[in-house]
């Protein structure tokens, strides 16, 4: 290979790194604006019916997805009992628990409160790593758990939660929890690699997104719905997670964990703006240190454990 093959090939390679780059920030700005679509809808729809309509119907596209395909198709072919009880089960977590929590959230609390309170989310899941997997954090990783939780005593300080608001922040909390449980449990289905992402999230989704609709309709009833609100839901079926989950699991396989890490965590601040804009959601000064630090802690942890991981794989 001369020296203008290589430069060409250095130019493409480069060319397709800042491509993946480019279409994971566009699937976090859908994803940070699916908040403030999600506050709008909810003036009509209930959360639970909302979250139901939502992932049932983006779990048929996936599926769709999948069944068109023929590799996918053969891998969900050749399933086993084990293999749907496991991907049903993290389906019930990450989707019928934690979005549907999110929903009820957001429909009791600001976006930016709900979008904090989930950044705890990587700190969660260290701490359970202690206790389930036995792995001890450093104390670098010690002291960001203890600055992230400063963050969230800053932002809501002074601590008074009228009735309403301290369930929304209950619920939140909750979903917090089975997020941290289903990063857990998803990263031990990826890592033995017997379905591709699309197939484990299509899955799961499907029957996570059933649990949540059926809930839905105890719960809440059967719901009246205008041409609106079904835009609000057809939009975040299709594009906002459809659509953003297929360009993502394009860019992962260019881009490194650290890359997706720090990528992910610029959410966090666009919801912040778009919230602002959107919905008339103004921070205060001691919002702003809170923001900041449980926005850091959270991406640094993230940062640590990516480079972990990357550094076990090469090594």
């Amino acid at each position: 290979m001369d020296l203008t093959d290589a430069e060409t090939k250095d130019g493409d390679s480069s060319r397709h790194y800042y491509k993946a780059v480019a279409q994971a920030l566009l699937v976090t700005v859908l994803w940070a604006s699916s908040w403030v679509i999600i506050k709008f809808g909810l003036e009509e729809i209930p959360p639970l019916t909302f979250a139901g309509l939502r992932y049932t119907i983006a779990s048929a596209i996936l599926m769709a997805l999948i069944i068109g395909r023929t590799e996918t198709k053969h891998l969900l072919q050749n399933a086993n009992r084990r293999q749907i009880i496991v991907l049903a089960g993290y389906g019930l977590v990450f989707v019928a628990i934690t979005q549907g929590s999110q929903f009820v959230g957001l429909d009791l609390l600001p976006a930016i409160s709900v979008s904090l309170l989930l950044n705890l989310t990587p700190l969660i899941v260290l701490f359970l790593g202690i206790i389930l997997l036995k792995e001890i954090p450093s104390r670098g990783q010690f002291g960001l758990i203890l600055i992230g939780i400063g963050g969230v005593l800053l932002y809501f300080y002074p601590l008074e939660f009228g009735g309403l608001q301290l369930l929304g922040v209950i619920v939140v909390l909750i979903g917090v929890v089975s997020n941290a449980f289903s990063s857990i449990i998803g990263r031990a289905i990826n890592k033995k690699k017997e379905f591709t992402p699309i197939v484990v999230t299509g899955v799961s989704m499907l029957f996570g997104s059933l649990v949540l609709l059926f809930s839905a309709f105890l719960v809440e009833g059967i719901q009246t719905i205008s041409l609106l609100s079904w835009f609000y839901i057809l939009w975040l079926s299709v594009v906002n997670t459809a659509i953003a989950f297929t360009i993502w699991n394009r860019a992962m396989r260019t881009l490194r964990a650290v890359n997706i890490t720090i990528i992910n965590g610029t959410m966090l601040p666009q919801i912040v703006i778009l919230s602002i804009i959107f919905l008339g959601e103004i921070p205060t000064v001691l919002d702003w240190i809170g923001l900041l630090l449980i926005a850091l802690s959270a991406l640094l942890v993230q940062i640590i454990q990516a480079r972990r991981a990357n550094n076990d794989i090469e090594g």
